[in-house]
């Protein structure tokens, strides 16, 4: 019979439990936008005795266009690391911040002045923070924001964001069947049927079969049990028919489908009322229609403080919810309390085994 293990020493599990801190990729976003700011702000209060250590996957070129906005001792604790470092070399390095340039060449960044340059360094981070936590170096990916037209235009014709771009890098086939875009804001929990599509485009693709895969993904991968309600069309839910059909015709099928298939679903609920009764606790998620019908109840619940999170993804990225505020680069005036908020809840998915909260 083998010996009884030895009962691991206090030491030994400070030193385990030090090196399962996890790491988070930190996108640079638009490097002409307020990203480069707000990562250093965000760093800049940051310690090694946080229980999280960053790494920001970022121009130094575009990091040192905005050094005037955020002067300090950030600037002696940024140390550049390669592709090859280790977890252990992350998680050992003290108040280090680790820096990863995605192109490590330097070049003239002029913030709120967006050219094919920052669009290419965009989008080399967000290459490089992927790779990172594909390969097992990072828990989890956080972006900044990025510019989508200059990219859409002087590099990937269609682009319309992280979330389609991440799902395809990844080998997701379709949104609303395997990922979806979600938001966490405090207590009231939206997911989209559909994203960045046009109103006239996405009530003309709104389908039973669509918002019945979108409520199975959410389930799948962020419900966990809990009650799910699909919003009306129509004001008041089309009153019946009396305010429209597709309420009767398109979301009451599709929910009763929902319900068919074990999930806890409900709707279709009246739109101008549902987000303040799921704040309440009545249910658990939101499943909106459209962008904007779940977008102006998060932004107006909790305008800087939700997190974008991509529902369905094989790793988990969230992201801050405002845009790259080219009017504000450079001066010194970014906010990098939204990146904190979403950085928080970050590590409370991965604590939570990436369950919403």
């Amino acid at each position: 019979m083998s010996p009884e293990p030895a009962e691991q020493a206090p030491a030994d599990r400070k030193e385990a439990k030090r090196d399962s801190l996890p790491i988070l990729a930190i996108t640079q976003g638009d490097p002409a936008g307020i990203g480069p700011e707000i990562l250093l702000r965000l760093v800049s209060e940051w310690r090694g005795g946080a229980g999280w250590v960053p790494l920001l996957v970022a121009e130094r070129a575009a990091l040192e266009a905005v050094r005037d906005c955020v002067p300090g001792a950030v600037w002696r604790r940024l140390s550049e690391v390669g592709s090859s470092v280790t977890r252990a070399a992350l998680i050992g390095a003290g108040d280090a911040i680790p820096l990863l340039d995605p192109v490590a060449r330097s070049r003239e960044v002029v913030p709120g002045a967006p050219g094919r340059a920052d669009a290419e360094g965009a989008m080399a981070a967000i290459d490089q923070a992927l790779e990172v936590v594909r390969g097992g170096l990072g828990d989890a990916m956080v972006t900044a924001p990025i510019a989508k037209k200059p990219i859409a235009e002087m590099l990937i014709p269609g682009f319309r964001g992280h979330t389609d771009y991440l799902a395809e890098r990844c080998g997701l086939e379709r949104y609303g069947r395997d990922y979806l875009m979600a938001f966490l804001a405090g207590t009231l929990r939206v997911a989209l049927v559909s994203a960045h599509l046009p109103l006239r485009t996405a009530l003309d693709e709104l389908s039973v079969d669509r918002i019945v895969e979108a409520g199975r993904c959410l389930a799948e991968h962020a419900l966990g049990g809990g009650r799910l309600v699909v919003p009306g069309v129509n004001p008041h839910a089309g009153e019946g028919g009396l305010l429209g059909r597709e309420d009767e015709e398109i979301v009451r099928p599709a929910v009763e489908r929902l319900c068919a298939l074990g999930v806890d679903a409900h709707g279709p609920a009246s739109a101008d009322s549902v987000f303040a009764r799921a704040r309440r606790g009545e249910y658990d998620w939101v499943l909106a229609l459209y962008h904007d019908q779940g977008l102006i109840a998060v932004k107006t619940a909790a305008f800087g403080a939700a997190t974008n999170w991509t529902v369905g993804l094989p790793i988990l990225r969230t992201s801050v919810d405002h845009g790259t505020a080219p009017d504000l680069a450079g001066k010194g005036r970014a906010d990098a309390g939204p990146m904190k908020a979403a950085v928080a809840t970050t590590l409370e998915l991965l604590e939570r085994g990436r369950r919403g909260p």
